[in-house]
Protein backbone atom coordinates (compact mmCIF):
# COMPACT_ATOMS: atom_id res chain seq x y z
CA UNK A 1 0.00 0.00 0.00
CA UNK A 2 3.34 2.13 0.18
CA UNK A 3 2.39 3.17 -3.68
CA UNK A 4 -0.12 5.39 -3.80
CA UNK A 5 -0.70 4.63 -7.18
CA UNK A 6 -1.25 0.36 -6.41
CA UNK A 7 -5.08 0.98 -5.57
CA UNK A 8 -6.24 2.15 -8.86
CA UNK A 9 -3.64 0.32 -10.75
CA UNK A 10 -4.71 -3.09 -8.71
CA UNK A 11 -8.59 -2.21 -9.66
CA UNK A 12 -8.13 -1.04 -12.89
CA UNK A 13 -6.57 -4.66 -14.06
CA UNK A 14 -7.87 -7.29 -11.49
CA UNK A 15 -10.70 -8.84 -13.41
CA UNK A 16 -8.96 -8.76 -16.53
CA UNK A 17 -5.91 -10.36 -15.31
CA UNK A 18 -7.47 -13.04 -13.58
CA UNK A 19 -9.58 -14.24 -16.59
CA UNK A 20 -6.43 -13.75 -18.65
CA UNK A 21 -4.77 -16.13 -16.53
CA UNK A 22 -7.01 -18.61 -16.71
CA UNK A 23 -6.82 -18.31 -20.39
CA UNK A 24 -3.15 -18.40 -19.95
CA UNK A 25 -2.46 -21.86 -17.91
CA UNK A 26 -5.70 -23.18 -20.35
CA UNK A 27 -3.15 -22.60 -23.06
CA UNK A 28 -0.24 -23.92 -21.89
CA UNK A 29 -1.58 -27.65 -20.55
CA UNK A 30 -3.20 -27.88 -24.03
CA UNK A 31 -0.44 -26.87 -25.99
CA UNK A 32 2.31 -28.61 -23.39
CA UNK A 33 4.60 -25.54 -23.89
CA UNK A 34 5.72 -23.25 -20.84
CA UNK A 35 6.03 -20.25 -23.04
CA UNK A 36 3.21 -18.82 -25.12
CA UNK A 37 2.82 -16.79 -28.14
CA UNK A 38 1.60 -13.48 -27.39
CA UNK A 39 0.70 -10.63 -29.50
CA UNK A 40 -0.86 -7.25 -27.65
CA UNK A 41 -1.99 -4.87 -30.28
CA UNK A 42 -2.28 -1.38 -28.71
CA UNK A 43 -0.26 -2.28 -25.52
CA UNK A 44 1.58 0.77 -25.04
CA UNK A 45 4.28 0.39 -22.30
CA UNK A 46 3.75 -2.67 -21.37
CA UNK A 47 0.89 -2.77 -18.48
CA UNK A 48 0.21 -6.61 -19.87
CA UNK A 49 3.51 -7.39 -21.61
CA UNK A 50 5.73 -6.88 -18.68
CA UNK A 51 3.90 -9.44 -16.51
CA UNK A 52 3.12 -12.01 -19.09
CA UNK A 53 6.64 -11.94 -19.95
CA UNK A 54 7.54 -12.07 -16.08
CA UNK A 55 5.40 -15.41 -16.43
CA UNK A 56 7.52 -16.57 -19.60
CA UNK A 57 5.98 -15.97 -22.35
CA UNK A 58 6.91 -14.57 -25.72
CA UNK A 59 5.08 -11.05 -26.14
CA UNK A 60 5.07 -8.81 -29.62
CA UNK A 61 3.57 -5.48 -28.71
CA UNK A 62 1.88 -3.56 -31.18
CA UNK A 63 1.30 0.61 -30.81
CA UNK A 64 1.31 3.82 -33.16
CA UNK A 65 3.29 5.84 -30.53
CA UNK A 66 6.60 5.62 -30.90
CA UNK A 67 7.23 7.26 -27.41
CA UNK A 68 4.48 4.33 -25.53
CA UNK A 69 7.27 1.83 -27.51
CA UNK A 70 10.13 3.93 -26.12
CA UNK A 71 8.32 3.15 -23.05
CA UNK A 72 7.75 -0.31 -23.17
CA UNK A 73 11.68 -0.80 -23.88
CA UNK A 74 12.21 0.90 -20.91
CA UNK A 75 10.47 -0.84 -18.45
CA UNK A 76 11.44 -3.78 -19.85
CA UNK A 77 15.16 -3.35 -19.52
CA UNK A 78 14.01 -2.30 -16.00
CA UNK A 79 12.25 -5.47 -15.54
CA UNK A 80 14.97 -7.88 -16.97
CA UNK A 81 12.31 -9.51 -19.85
CA UNK A 82 13.80 -7.08 -22.94
CA UNK A 83 14.45 -10.61 -24.38
CA UNK A 84 10.85 -11.71 -24.27
CA UNK A 85 8.88 -8.48 -25.38
CA UNK A 86 9.38 -7.00 -28.58
CA UNK A 87 7.81 -3.96 -29.99
CA UNK A 88 6.94 -2.46 -33.12
CA UNK A 89 5.00 0.33 -34.50
CA UNK A 90 1.68 0.06 -35.79
CA UNK A 91 -1.82 -0.47 -35.77
CA UNK A 92 -5.27 -2.75 -36.22
CA UNK A 93 -5.77 -1.69 -39.59
CA UNK A 94 -2.05 -2.57 -40.57
CA UNK A 95 -1.81 -4.91 -38.33
CA UNK A 96 0.19 -7.59 -41.20
CA UNK A 97 2.35 -4.99 -42.08
CA UNK A 98 4.39 -5.64 -38.76
CA UNK A 99 3.14 -9.30 -37.29
CA UNK A 100 2.61 -12.05 -39.50
CA UNK A 101 -0.72 -13.82 -40.19
CA UNK A 102 -1.90 -16.65 -37.72
CA UNK A 103 1.06 -16.75 -35.15
CA UNK A 104 -0.30 -16.19 -31.56
CA UNK A 105 -1.24 -18.47 -29.40
CA UNK A 106 -3.27 -15.51 -27.74
CA UNK A 107 -4.14 -11.79 -28.50
CA UNK A 108 -4.58 -8.77 -26.59
CA UNK A 109 -6.86 -6.42 -27.92
CA UNK A 110 -7.36 -3.75 -24.85
CA UNK A 111 -8.42 -0.19 -25.33
CA UNK A 112 -8.27 0.04 -29.20
CA UNK A 113 -11.24 -0.43 -30.71
CA UNK A 114 -12.86 2.98 -29.18
CA UNK A 115 -10.46 4.61 -31.49
CA UNK A 116 -9.88 2.90 -35.03
CA UNK A 117 -12.53 3.33 -37.80
CA UNK A 118 -13.84 0.16 -38.15
CA UNK A 119 -14.09 -2.20 -35.04
CA UNK A 120 -15.56 -4.93 -36.94
CA UNK A 121 -12.28 -4.72 -39.17
CA UNK A 122 -9.89 -4.66 -36.19
CA UNK A 123 -11.57 -7.66 -34.15
CA UNK A 124 -11.32 -9.52 -37.90
CA UNK A 125 -7.36 -8.69 -38.13
CA UNK A 126 -7.16 -9.46 -34.08
CA UNK A 127 -8.62 -12.78 -34.59
CA UNK A 128 -6.61 -13.83 -37.86
CA UNK A 129 -3.69 -13.37 -35.79
CA UNK A 130 -4.37 -16.26 -33.69
CA UNK A 131 -3.38 -19.50 -34.25
CA UNK A 132 -5.86 -22.39 -34.76
CA UNK A 133 -6.32 -22.87 -31.41
CA UNK A 134 -6.08 -19.50 -29.69
CA UNK A 135 -7.55 -17.00 -27.63
CA UNK A 136 -8.47 -13.37 -28.15
CA UNK A 137 -8.62 -10.99 -24.90
CA UNK A 138 -10.77 -7.97 -25.64
CA UNK A 139 -11.37 -4.80 -23.70
CA UNK A 140 -13.22 -1.77 -24.47
CA UNK A 141 -14.91 1.16 -22.54
CA UNK A 142 -18.54 0.41 -22.18
CA UNK A 143 -21.41 2.68 -22.52
CA UNK A 144 -23.45 2.23 -19.57
CA UNK A 145 -20.25 3.32 -16.90
CA UNK A 146 -20.19 6.50 -19.30
CA UNK A 147 -23.97 7.35 -18.75
CA UNK A 148 -23.94 6.36 -15.12
CA UNK A 149 -20.71 8.42 -14.11
CA UNK A 150 -22.40 11.89 -16.24
CA UNK A 151 -25.35 11.33 -14.42
CA UNK A 152 -24.03 10.67 -10.76
CA UNK A 153 -22.08 14.02 -11.63
CA UNK A 154 -25.00 16.08 -12.12
CA UNK A 155 -24.32 16.47 -16.19
CA UNK A 156 -27.61 14.81 -16.96
CA UNK A 157 -27.96 16.30 -20.50
CA UNK A 158 -24.53 14.45 -21.55
CA UNK A 159 -25.85 11.16 -20.00
CA UNK A 160 -28.60 11.46 -22.06
CA UNK A 161 -26.62 12.00 -25.16
CA UNK A 162 -24.25 9.51 -24.74
CA UNK A 163 -27.16 6.80 -24.04
CA UNK A 164 -28.33 8.13 -27.55
CA UNK A 165 -25.43 8.58 -29.22
CA UNK A 166 -24.48 5.88 -31.80
CA UNK A 167 -21.11 5.79 -30.55
CA UNK A 168 -21.77 6.62 -26.94
CA UNK A 169 -20.30 9.68 -26.96
CA UNK A 170 -21.49 12.60 -24.60
CA UNK A 171 -20.26 15.43 -26.10
CA UNK A 172 -17.75 17.08 -28.16
CA UNK A 173 -15.55 17.71 -25.49
CA UNK A 174 -15.64 13.74 -24.87
CA UNK A 175 -12.22 12.08 -25.27
CA UNK A 176 -13.84 8.74 -26.28
CA UNK A 177 -14.66 8.72 -29.76
CA UNK A 178 -16.45 5.11 -29.29
CA UNK A 179 -18.21 2.97 -26.43
CA UNK A 180 -20.30 -0.26 -26.50
CA UNK A 181 -22.63 -2.61 -24.76
CA UNK A 182 -21.58 -5.98 -23.90
CA UNK A 183 -24.10 -7.54 -27.02
CA UNK A 184 -22.31 -4.75 -29.39
CA UNK A 185 -18.87 -6.68 -28.52
CA UNK A 186 -20.30 -10.15 -28.71
CA UNK A 187 -21.34 -9.60 -31.73
CA UNK A 188 -18.13 -8.17 -33.15
CA UNK A 189 -16.37 -11.50 -31.57
CA UNK A 190 -18.88 -14.09 -33.02
CA UNK A 191 -19.25 -12.00 -36.46
CA UNK A 192 -15.37 -12.76 -36.55
CA UNK A 193 -15.70 -16.49 -36.11
CA UNK A 194 -14.56 -16.80 -32.50
CA UNK A 195 -16.71 -18.35 -29.47
CA UNK A 196 -17.41 -15.78 -26.64
CA UNK A 197 -16.36 -17.55 -23.41
CA UNK A 198 -17.08 -15.44 -20.89
CA UNK A 199 -17.91 -11.55 -20.54
CA UNK A 200 -17.16 -9.96 -17.66
CA UNK A 201 -18.00 -5.77 -16.31
CA UNK A 202 -14.68 -4.41 -15.22
CA UNK A 203 -14.39 -1.31 -12.57
CA UNK A 204 -18.22 -1.57 -12.21
CA UNK A 205 -17.93 0.07 -8.47
CA UNK A 206 -14.42 1.05 -9.12
CA UNK A 207 -14.83 4.57 -10.42
CA UNK A 208 -18.13 5.51 -8.48
CA UNK A 209 -15.62 4.84 -4.95
CA UNK A 210 -14.10 8.11 -3.82
CA UNK A 211 -10.30 7.55 -4.39
CA UNK A 212 -10.00 8.85 -0.49
CA UNK A 213 -11.90 5.72 0.46
CA UNK A 214 -10.08 3.19 -0.65
CA UNK A 215 -6.69 4.26 -0.13
CA UNK A 216 -6.93 5.03 3.35
CA UNK A 217 -9.58 3.02 4.94
CA UNK A 218 -8.13 -0.09 6.36
CA UNK A 219 -9.25 -3.19 3.93
CA UNK A 220 -11.17 -1.07 1.74
CA UNK A 221 -9.46 -2.15 -1.37
CA UNK A 222 -9.21 -5.69 -0.79
CA UNK A 223 -12.88 -5.91 -0.08
CA UNK A 224 -13.76 -3.55 -3.09
CA UNK A 225 -11.42 -5.93 -5.13
CA UNK A 226 -13.66 -8.75 -4.19
CA UNK A 227 -16.64 -6.98 -4.77
CA UNK A 228 -15.83 -6.27 -7.95
CA UNK A 229 -15.21 -9.83 -9.28
CA UNK A 230 -18.09 -10.96 -7.56
CA UNK A 231 -19.90 -8.62 -9.76
CA UNK A 232 -17.63 -9.12 -12.89
CA UNK A 233 -19.57 -12.52 -14.54
CA UNK A 234 -23.55 -10.79 -13.59
CA UNK A 235 -25.18 -9.73 -16.68
CA UNK A 236 -27.01 -6.93 -14.57
CA UNK A 237 -23.64 -4.95 -13.62
CA UNK A 238 -22.56 -5.59 -17.54
CA UNK A 239 -24.78 -2.53 -18.52
CA UNK A 240 -22.79 -0.34 -15.83
CA UNK A 241 -19.58 -1.74 -16.15
CA UNK A 242 -16.77 1.41 -17.07
CA UNK A 243 -15.43 -1.19 -19.08
CA UNK A 244 -16.34 -4.44 -20.87
CA UNK A 245 -13.74 -7.73 -21.30
CA UNK A 246 -14.92 -10.23 -23.86
CA UNK A 247 -12.82 -13.47 -24.26
CA UNK A 248 -13.38 -15.34 -27.40
CA UNK A 249 -11.73 -18.83 -28.23
CA UNK A 250 -11.40 -20.35 -31.62
CA UNK A 251 -13.44 -23.53 -32.44
CA UNK A 252 -9.97 -25.33 -32.23
CA UNK A 253 -9.50 -23.92 -28.75
CA UNK A 254 -12.96 -24.44 -27.54
CA UNK A 255 -13.04 -27.34 -24.08
CA UNK A 256 -9.04 -26.26 -23.98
Amino acid sequence: MSDPMRPRSSLRTAVVWEVLQDALDRRVKATGRDSLDVLDTGGGSGNFAVPLARLGHRVTVVDPSPNALFALERRTAEAGVADRVRGVQGDAHGLFDVVERGGYDVVLCHGVLEYVDDPAEGVRNTVAALRSEGVLSLLAAGLGGAVLARALAGHFTEAKQALEDPAGRWGTGDPMPRRFTAEQLTELVEAAGLRVAAVHGVRVFADLVPGVLVDTEPGALDALLKLEAAAAELPAFHSVATQLHVLGETSGATGA
